[in-house]
C-alpha cells in the first residue's frame, strides 16, 4: 500500500510537471496598468503587430527551448506544436538539473513526454509513478478541472497551456511599456531585428522578453528573463519550420490518470500536496 509520503510525491511531482513543462514555451500573463501606460512609438508598435500576426497565421513550428528556474529545476523542450484549433502537439521535456530532476529520477526518469491537444495537456511519467498509480503512465491535465484549482492558480495555469504558441510572447511584447527595437542581429546565421521589453512578472517584479524576428516578420528567438520564488528564471527557445506538421494522440484511456483522481485521494481539488 502507498505510504502518504509517496502519495504526496506522486501529486506533488504531477502538478510540478504540468508548471514547468508548460514553461517551455510560454509567457506570463500579467498585464499593466492600462490607464499609466506610456505609449511605445508607432513603428514599434506596428511591426510586433506584424509579426504577431504572421507567427500566429503560420499556424505550427519546431520549438527548441532551454528553461533555468532558480535552484528548482533547469530543462530543456524539444518538439513541435500547432495553434490552429486549440493547441495540438508533442514535446519532450528533459528535466537536467534542480530539485525536480532529483525527484523525477526518484519517480524512474527524467525526460518526460507531453501532449497537448485543444483540451487537456497529457505528460507521461516514469514506472515509478506507475507503481504508485495503479500502474498508469499518463496524467490527464484537462483544463476545465485545472479552472476548478483553490485560489485562481489552476486557470491562470490553464490559461497559460492554452497560450503556448509563439505569437502569445509578441502579445505579451505589445503589452511593454518600454519596448524598443534594439537593433539589427544575426541568430543561427540568418539576419533578424531585435526587440526587447519589460513586462509584469511574478509579484511585483517585472521580468525581460527579448525577441528577435526574420525578414518573413516570423519568431526565430525568444528569451525571457525574472524572477520567482526559487531564484532566476531564464528561458531561451528557438522557433524553425513555420507550418511543419505537428499532431498528437490521446494516450490510452487505460493508462491515464486524471488530475481531477489524483487531487480527490487528497481531500479534493482545494487539497494541498
Amino acid at each position: 500500500m502507498t505510504s502518504t509520503r509517496a502519495r504526496r510525491s506522486v501529486l506533488w511531482i504531477a502538478l510540478l510537471t504540468a508548471l514547468t513543462a508548460l514553461a517551455a514555451c510560454t509567457s506570463s500573463s500579467g498585464r499593466p496598468d492600462e490607464q499609466s501606460r506610456p505609449t511605445p512609438s508607432r513603428a514599434v508598435t506596428a511591426a510586433l503587430r506584424a509579426v504577431e500576426r504572421s507567427t500566429g497565421q503560420a499556424e505550427s513550428a519546431r520549438v527548441k527551448s532551454t528553461t533555468t528556474m532558480g535552484s528548482a529545476l533547469s530543462m530543456t523542450a524539444d518538439g513541435a506544436l500547432a495553434w490552429s484549433d486549440g493547441l495540438t502537439g508533442t514535446l519532450t521535456i528533459t528535466y537536467t538539473g534542480g530539485t525536480t530532476a532529483d525527484a523525477m529520477r526518484r519517480l524512474g526518469t527524467t525526460s518526460m513526454e507531453a501532449r497537448y491537444l485543444p483540451d487537456a495537456y497529457y505528460a507521461r511519467m516514469g514506472d515509478g509513478f506507475a507503481e504508485k498509480a495503479d500502474g498508469k503512465h499518463w496524467i490527464k491535465y484537462a483544463y476545465d478541472d485545472l479552472d476548478d484549482l483553490a485560489g485562481g492558480s489552476g486557470a491562470d495555469l490553464a490559461d497559460q497551456m492554452r497560450g503556448t504558441a509563439p505569437h502569445t510572447s509578441v502579445k505579451l511584447l505589445l503589452t511593454s511599456t518600454d519596448v524598443r527595437k534594439v537593433g539589427e542581429e544575426t541568430v543561427r546565421g540568418e539576419p533578424t531585428s531585435h526587440y526587447s521589453g519589460t513586462v509584469p512578472g511574478e509579484g511585483s517584479s517585472t521580468q525581460t522578453v527579448d525577441i528577435w524576428v526574420d525578414s518573413r516578420n516570423l519568431l526565430v528567438k525568444k528569451v525571457e528573463k525574472g524572477h520567482t520564488a526559487t531564484g532566476q528564471l531564464t528561458q531561451t527557445a528557438y522557433y524553425s519550420d513555420y507550418g511543419v506538421k505537428a499532431t498528437a494522440e490521446k494516450p490510452p484511456a487505460g493508462d491515464t490518470v486524471d488530475l481531477k483522481d489524483l487531487l480527490k485521494k487528497r481531500g479534493g481539488l482545494g487539497g494541498t500536496p
